[in-house]
């Protein structure tokens, strides 16, 4: 009876089939398509964020990343979905984290080391399973971490207040080197040349001319800004990506000139200092066998760029909002005299200077230079209840959870921020866990040392009042203040006197 009954139902469909018309038929398949779509996508329907739409979603999510940069559409769709969104990028499915549980739970697990982003953009400019920031090799990254980690503490460390005053008060002996002919100096390049010089003092340790070096760095991050995220098409077109091409390897040549000139060095001596430095521990390490001369290069770029990008930039909108809260500066000029009176800043000081370090804690809260972390999950795992499989991109947008929890005033620049210890789920400017910044305590040594060395001399004013927020209030993952947009004048007055010459710096949004 079975079987009659399914040869009757067989025969019935066959009959049907020539009478559906057309439009029916299509309808039918698309219907069945649609059903196979939501089938694929059914384990990742419980995680917020833009609908696949056959396709069309991760178009759109990955076209808006493109056009308005990482900073911009990170915070579209945390403001639009939540504090943890799925989106894709190229293609890949990404998660859009601002909840700092879940950050922490990404930073202190070691299947989250790699980071992402395309694989031709970063092979242009060298960071392919090279060097340090963005090496996606686990492996490789566990051998170079430690040459990083060894210089930037231990005798390094100590020795860094000083290299930082030195650069400092050299550079502010040379301002007409930094001055246009209308007499004004741009501030953002005066911090840039002390960073490098601190750094080549710190970590290479040869003769080179920081102006070149400097110019090569910005055009270096330029480069890396257009290039992380590039469709694989975008470098099949060499017209597009030519002179980023070039401003990559034009750094990459410069450096290369310095570390052969370093290696000359090493071979001509007939006993090694007792603290070798950075360059000379990779130089030998490559001797050794364990790195090779791509690895040592581009290494010592890496550490010789880091500086002069964030810990600049950072420091000039510290400036900014020093000459924009007057009162705060009176604070920390007062601490400043009380811990130092008349003499230099000494790395035994750094303890003391509370006042100090609560400003630039909250200054990094409030106008951050590099406030997402790009991660990718190397196992499947569970984060606040969302399955996250193997592969998934991972941004964690610490500007916005830096604004969302925890802070008594988060919309607003005040030292308040920071009058009780914040616990450190609820502030990561360095990250934390395996990956985490390895120069974050250097970092902070640098940042008081030429604070203070500048405020001892001068005072920063602003000329025309202008507010911080109205020349950068992107939250991109690195900002690069553009000199050919609008300026924002600002004064240096020398201490006990009246009469200085205004000092301008610029400033304007950045993409990346």
């Amino acid at each position: 009876m079975i079987l009659e009954a399914w040869n009757s139902m067989q025969s019935n469909i066959t009959e049907a089939i020539p009478s559906l018309t057309p439009t029916t038929a299509a309808s039918f398949l698309i219907f069945i398509f649609l059903l196979v779509v939501l089938w694929s996508q059914e384990e990742t329907l419980t995680i917020p964020g833009p609908s696949y739409c056959m396709g069309l979603g991760p178009v759109i999510s990955y076209c808006r990343f493109l056009w308005t940069g990482i900073g911009k559409a990170t915070n579209y769709y945390n403001s639009m979905y939540g504090e943890f969104v799925r989106v894709w990028i190229n293609g890949e499915e990404t998660l859009i984290i601002s909840k700092s549980s879940a950050m922490c739970h990404v930073m202190k697990h070691s299947h989250y080391v790699s980071r992402f982003g395309s694989k031709l953009g970063l092979k242009c400019i060298g960071m392919d399973e090279n060097g340090i920031i963005f090496n996606s090799n686990p492996s490789l990254w566990k051998i170079i971490r430690p040459y990083f980690t060894k210089a930037l503490s231990g005798p390094g460390l100590i020795q860094t207040t000083e290299h930082c005053i030195s650069s400092t008060n050299r550079y502010l002996e040379k301002l007409g080197d930094v001055t246009n002919e209308l007499g004004n100096i741009n501030v953002l390049k005066l911090i840039r040349l002390i960073m490098l010089d601190t750094s080549n003092k710190l970590f290479l340790r040869v003769p080179l001319d920081e102006n070149e070096i400097v110019l090569k760095i910005q055009k270096y991050f330029d480069a890396w800004q257009a290039l992380l995220l590039k469709p694989d098409i975008f470098f099949k077109i060499s017209w597009l990506y030519r002179k980023y091409e070039k401003s990559a390897n034009d750094l990459k040549d410069a450096l290369e000139i310095l570390i052969a000139r370093k290696r000359q060095e090493l071979s001509t001596l007939e006993k090694l200092e007792k603290d070798m430095d950075f360059a000379s521990e990779l130089i030998f390490a490559q001797s050794h066998g364990e790195l090779t001369a791509e690895n040592v290069n581009q290494c010592i770029l890496e550490m010789l760029i880091a500086a002069p990008d964030t810990i600049s930039v950072s420091l000039y909108f510290m400036l900014v909002l020093i000459a924009q809260h007057p009162k705060i500066e009176e604070v920390i000029r007062k601490e400043i005299h009380s811990v130092t009176g008349d003499r230099e800043v000494q790395s035994s000081d750094m303890q003391n200077l509370k006042v100090l370090e609560n400003f630039i804690y909250e200054s990094m809260r409030y106008q951050p230079v590099v406030d997402l972390v790009m991660r990718k999950a190397l196992e499947d795992d569970v984060i606040d209840g969302y399955y996250v499989k193997k592969g998934t991109n991972i941004i964690l947008n610490l500007g916005r959870m830096h604004r969302v929890e925890y802070f008594p005033k988060p919309n607003e620049f005040s030292l308040e921020n920071f009058q009780k210890t914040v616990p450190y789920r609820y502030f990561q400017p360095f990250g934390f866990g395996p990956r985490a910044c390895a120069g974050k305590y250097i970092a902070m040594v640098m940042m008081k040392a030429i604070l203070v060395t500048l405020l001892k001399r001068y005072r920063v004013q602003t000329l025309n009042g202008r507010c911080l927020e109205n020349i950068q209030n992107t939250n991109d993952l690195s900002m690069h203040p553009d000199e050919k947009q609008d300026s924002l004048e600002m004064i240096f007055i020398p201490q006990n006197t009246t009469n200085f010459k205004h000092q301008q710096a610029t400033s304007s949004s950045g993409k990346f």
